[in-house]
């Protein structure tokens, strides 16, 4: 399949590729990574009338140290160069576990971190990511930016709040606090498959050990990331025993997401899953909190 016909441009600064998008709104679509948009064009699931290529806006691909402690990842920033970043292994150690799950090596030495995060699959491991860490993103526009906060940025299914005539530029990730600890997991059928279900944590301890703050989120089990909200009021200020964390996830799994079947799995297959990954993501997130394994 060819994709139908479209004007290209391959703007060199943001405020250029800014420029075509005020200027044909709807009818363009940004060009990052390439690694869903080409497929989509070439079987004509999608097919805008203009094409605007970031990837030579070289001030778009950068990690670099933020000033509250944590790390500014440029949106064009290439997937496989945040796997191997020692400052994204320090700074934000739940994007570093979870970038080996993306795909292979070869789509994520192509796919960009902003890409992944704007296309919003909710199958994606990115989205869910950014938002148990809270992370911020900026959204540029010639009439100005914006941040957005990652739980207000997906709004649905391969939807997100960027306007057409807008640009995810930069992505914040904050720092971690102290006791603090965090665990992805997933299951795909094969390494390199979309997950059947992953899980994000993210926890941290006051000085009694309880459970000071927890974020759970879930990809694969709704339109986007699935927060877990009603498992993590169970543990919030709670002493996070193995039976607080089972019941946190059996709460996570019938009352926090609502999975449907497909092809690749049933509904109930994909609770099961949430039940499992949470307690395993839950405990492994404390003990890292507490100081427990690596």
């Amino acid at each position: 399949m060819k994709p139908a016909p479209f004007k290209y441009y391959a703007p060199t600064t943001a405020e250029e590729a800014l420029a075509h998008l005020a200027e044909h709104g709807y009818d363009a679509k940004v060009l990052a990574g390439g690694q869903s948009l080409i497929p989509t064009m070439n079987f004509r699931l999608a097919q805008p009338s203009v094409l605007v290529d970031l990837n030579h806006v070289s001030e778009l691909f950068y990690i670099k140290p933020g000033g509250d402690g944590g790390v500014l990842v440029g949106a064009m920033t290439r997937e496989s160069q945040v796997e191997h970043d020692p400052l994204i292994a320090e700074r934000a150690p739940l994007v570093f576990e979870a970038m080996p799950h993306i795909a292979h090596p070869q789509i994520r030495n192509r796919g960009t971190f902003g890409g992944c995060i704007a296309h919003a699959d909710p199958a994606a491991e990115l989205p869910a990511v950014s938002v148990a860490l809270d992370a911020r993103l900026r959204i540029r526009s010639q009439a100005g930016e914006r941040w957005v906060s990652a739980d207000e940025f997906f709004v649905g299914f391969f939807t997100t709040v960027i306007e057409p005539d807008e640009l995810l530029v930069e992505i914040a990730l904050p720092p971690m606090a102290p006791r603090s600890g965090c665990s992805f997991q997933e299951v795909a059928r094969r390494h390199g498959d979309y997950a059947l279900v992953g899980a994000a944590a993210s926890v941290a301890l006051d000085h009694q050990g309880r459970c000071q703050r927890v974020r759970l989120v879930f990809l694969s089990v709704g339109e986007g990331p699935v927060e877990a909200g009603r498992a993590a009021d169970l543990l919030q200020g709670q002493f996070p025993t193995p039976e607080a964390i089972r019941a946190a996830a059996e709460t996570a799994a019938s009352a926090d997401v609502d999975p449907g079947s497909d092809i690749h799995a049933s509904a109930d297959y994909r609770r099961h899953l949430v039940k499992i990954l949470a307690r395993q993501s839950l405990t492994q997130a404390f003990d890292r909190a507490k100081g427990i394994g690596g």
